[in-house]
């Protein structure tokens, strides 16, 4: 659990960046406004980033009472 916290830190922060710097044409238009695709991605993101940490804690949470019942 904490190693897929971790993942979720590294992962979706870099894709977050990389969504926010695309020069593809797909997030952004002519005119540089956020497209569909960029909202949609940067939900996703977001919602996997804050479910990973959630898992992070609970998975921190859990090595924590193991080592105070050790």
């Amino acid at each position: 659990m904490l190693a897929f916290g971790a993942w979720s830190w590294v992962i979706w922060v870099t894709f977050a960046k990389n969504l926010w710097k695309d020069g593809s044409g797909l997030a952004f238009d002519d005119a540089g406004d956020p497209t569909a695709y960029f909202w949609v991605h940067l939900a996703l993101a977001i919602t996997s980033f804050l479910l990973g940490t959630a898992v992070g804690l609970i998975g921190l949470r859990g090595v924590r009472a193991l080592r105070r019942t050790s």
